[in-house]
């Protein structure tokens, strides 16, 4: 039988070891770099274009390149180049990043077009109108197809 204190001893050591494993960890890290290298891109490219300087494209969505697809998709890179692509981890990543890229491409493109319009709508509405001071909806949420491939690949 074991020693409880041996027990104990073990479970404080993997649980310090499992702790500073998160900084070790291929898959995550690999994400968050794929995240950050993405926001960066928004950012300069927004400079590029309108010549200012826009801080809120490091945190904002939609728009190109897709962060939530560069963050997907190299997750699940990375998980099949650490676990192999066979195994259901790498499915369990792959599925996920279909899942995003999906949404960016179809519910979130569509509510950003609908934003545009409901937009256009409320800025043609007489100013007694209730209404017609409301705060613009978001229209930059989704991706279109090339913005979305474009950064799987």
């Amino acid at each position: 039988m074991d020693d409880p204190a041996t027990s104990s001893i073990q479970t404080t050591i993997s649980s310090s070891s499992s702790s500073a494993s998160v900084f070790s960890n291929y898959a995550l890290i690999s994400a968050l770099i794929a995240f950050t290298i993405a926001q960066s891109t928004k950012f300069f490219t927004s400079w590029y274009k309108e010549r200012r300087w826009d801080y809120k494209q490091f945190f904002g969505s939609g728009g190109m390149p897709s962060s939530h697809s560069a963050t997907v998709t190299a997750l699940a890179a990375a998980i099949g180049f650490q676990d192999g692509f066979g195994g259901s981890l790498f499915a369990t990543a792959m599925i996920l990043a279909c899942v995003v890229m999906y949404d960016a491409l179809g519910v979130r493109l569509h509510a950003g077009r609908q934003a545009e319009v409901l937009n256009q709508i409320v800025f043609e509405l007489p100013a007694e109108h209730p209404l017609s001071d409301t705060r613009p909806l978001r229209e930059l949420l989704g991706h279109t197809p090339p913005q979305v491939c474009l950064k799987a690949l």
